[in-house]
């Protein structure tokens, strides 16, 4: 019995303390783990190396020290140490791909290059078979800086899975870290290919990475020879309309609306959605062709409605923008208003057409009380929703303003602020607020309102906002009185109601008093809008050069030489000049608002868009 249990006695006893041993073996490690792990994050790397040599010839320990312990091989030169760990690295772990991956690095590293590239190859042969080790093997050579076999590993796989498309935005990472621009955009066309929900991603992508003009004139010349190429791949269309709209080339995006509206017969949609679009930035001419273009070509859909309605509007922005401007002209549109109103009858299409004509009545020919029967009519019009009848309370609260009723304007206005907040128009009934009170001298009531308006959401309103807060700022930090900032003021009241004449002289008459005050820029600014409109051209570039010369620090001059190119290029003809200012304007005021807009007309002078755009037009569109 005795012998039986002392049989059975001693080899429990080994094995406890055999767990004993280890288990406090393993606890030393841990601990010297940590510390030659502390020892490397603190740069001590001669101490770190030497546990970590102790450390690594235990196996258990490889997995918690290996990375760290393999770099300070590789930084100290000892290759062929490393060479050797890591080859018995790989036969404790033959399934560790990453294992197998650093004995390639250190070939790498001694300088064995032929080496390295034969024995990363045959791994990337293996791994290529599947989707997995593909993606974390190309990881490892991105993260390694190996990005040549990171490209290679994916050219393999394309040929493996005869798929050409397959890993195009794992592609397209790699080419942006290596800031290959041409062959990143490439694969992310070649992603847009996969699956059509991925185009906003790559539209979002391109956005925040193709910042320069030549990137983005390079993605449009791409484009178009993909265009050509794929003609039935839609996406490359709509692609290019965004490129183009990016660059404010409304009429190369407008062809291309043009074939995908023929081709999905989607009856002049996104021809009319662009013609808004060029409406919206002031591009008249353009806007109007691509209503003409639908109303010719769409009759009898609803598209043809909204394009007939639209190009009577870009008319009459066109009209307004053309000094002097002649009433017979403004007298055609309101014709024009009755016969689509007429055709169309009252509805919610033609209400803002309906509202379009009472502010040609009120602005231009002085037919107030005709406008404010029309807007009143708008606003107990059952049909109508509630942003056209708030937008025609503001209209009513500028005509009140018009006749020196400034209490009506803003029960008018703040009606419409109470019931819209924190939408655009809300922000747009403060904004009208704001200049009331300005006009009125009372400029701290304006103040307020404006520093809220600087954070709106819509970006022309915090602009006007906060040009007006300057105007203020600037004008009145000296004069405690206000006497001088309230005679500019009532001057701009009196540009609102269009009685130029009187402001005029008004003009005159203060830069004779203070041709000395900070005040200068602003009446040369709104002597050179009177003499815009009155039609006198030179004149008006001759206040304008004054601002841009002797006020260049100031808020004006920007505007000032972007408007003399505008007045040199539409109204005075001259398209060397304008050319020669947009080009200018370009390097003088980088960070101005008018940049987009100034690139976009040199380049449109200079001729860079009419070459792709009657190419694509004898190609493809040419069916």
């Amino acid at each position: 019995m005795l012998k039986t249990l002392k049989k059975h006695i001693i080899p429990f006893t080994l094995l406890c303390l055999g767990i004993i041993i280890t288990t406090h073996t393993i606890a030393q490690d841990n601990s010297e783990v940590r510390l030659a792990n502390e020892y490397y994050s603190k740069g001590e790397f001669d101490k770190a190396s030497k546990l970590y040599t102790d450390l690594s010839k235990n196996w258990r320990n490889i997995p918690l020290i290996h990375n760290n312990y393999l770099f300070l091989l590789l930084e100290s030169g000892k290759f062929k140490e490393s060479e050797k760990y890591v080859s018995k690295v790989i036969k404790k772990f033959p399934d560790n791909i990453y294992y197998e991956l650093d004995l390639g690095l250190v070939y790498e590293k001694q300088g064995n290059t032929d080496l390295a590239e034969a024995y990363f190859t045959e791994i990337i042969k293996n791994a290529v078979v599947d989707s997995y080790k593909t993606r974390i093997t190309s990881q490892y050579f991105i993260n390694n800086e190996l990005t040549n076999y990171a490209i290679k590993m994916y050219k393999i796989a394309r040929r493996a899975l005869n798929n050409p498309y397959v890993y195009s935005l794992e592609m397209a990472n790699i080419y942006r870290i290596i800031n290959k621009k041409d062959l990143m955009v490439e694969e992310y066309l070649n992603y847009i290919i996969q699956n059509p929900s991925n185009l906003n991603y790559v539209k979002n992508t391109l956005q925040n990475l193709l910042r320069t003009t030549e990137e983005l004139e390079s993605l449009t010349t791409l484009l178009y020879e993909r265009v050509q190429k794929y003609p039935e791949i839609n996406m490359y269309n709509e692609l290019l309309i965004w490129v183009n709209l990016q660059q404010k080339n409304f009429y190369g995006a407008f062809i291309q609306a043009r074939a995908l509206d023929r081709r999905q017969k989607t009856n002049g949609a996104r021809s009319n959605k662009i013609g808004l679009i060029a409406l919206e930035n002031n591009e008249y001419n353009v806007a109007i062709k691509i209503f003409e273009y639908v109303i010719k070509n769409y009759l009898g859909t609803p598209h043809y409605i909204m394009a007939r309605m639209y190009l009577i509007k870009a008319q009459e922005e066109r009209a307004r923008k053309t000094y002097p401007i002649d009433a017979q002209e403004i007298r055609n549109l309101i014709h024009d208003y009755n016969i689509l109103i007429a055709e169309l009858g009252i509805n919610r299409n033609t209400l803002e057409a309906l509202r379009n004509k009472a502010l040609l009545h009120a602005f231009y020919l002085d037919e107030k009380d005709s406008a404010i029967q029309v807007l009143e009519r708008i606003i107990k019009t059952p049909q109508a929703n509630s942003e056209i009848k708030a937008k025609s309370k503001l209209d009513l609260g500028d005509i009140h303003l018009l006749v020196n009723e400034p209490w009506e304007s803003t029960l008018y206005y703040a009606q419409v602020e109470k019931t819209h907040k924190d939408t655009k128009i809300g922000y747009d009934a403060k904004l009208r607020n704001a200049k009331l009170s300005y006009y009125k001298g009372d400029f701290s009531l304006a103040q307020e309102h404006l520093d809220i308006l600087k954070e709106a959401t819509t970006r022309e309103i915090a602009n006007d906002a906060m040009n007006l807060s300057l105007i203020i700022k600037d004008n009145i930090v000296l004069d405690s009185t206000d006497e001088v900032m309230k005679k500019y003021a009532r001057i701009e009241l009196l540009l609102f109601q269009h009685k130029e004449q009187e402001a005029f002289e008004e003009i005159q008459q203060m830069k004779k008093l203070y041709a000395h005050h900070s005040i200068m820029d602003e009446l040369l600014w709104s002597e050179s809008k009177i003499l815009l409109e009155l039609g006198n051209f030179n004149e008006a570039i001759s206040s304008l050069q004054q601002i841009v010369e002797n006020y260049d620090y100031d808020i004006w001059s920007d505007d000032a030489y972007y408007k003399m190119a505008y007045i040199y290029d539409f109204h005075l003809n001259d398209k060397t000049k304008a050319q020669e200012i947009y080009r200018d304007f370009l390097t003088r005021y980088p960070g101005s608002v008018f940049v987009s807009d100034a690139r976009n007309r040199y380049r449109e002078l200079r001729g860079d868009y009419k070459s792709k755009e009657e190419a694509f037009e004898k190609g493809i569109e040419v069916n």
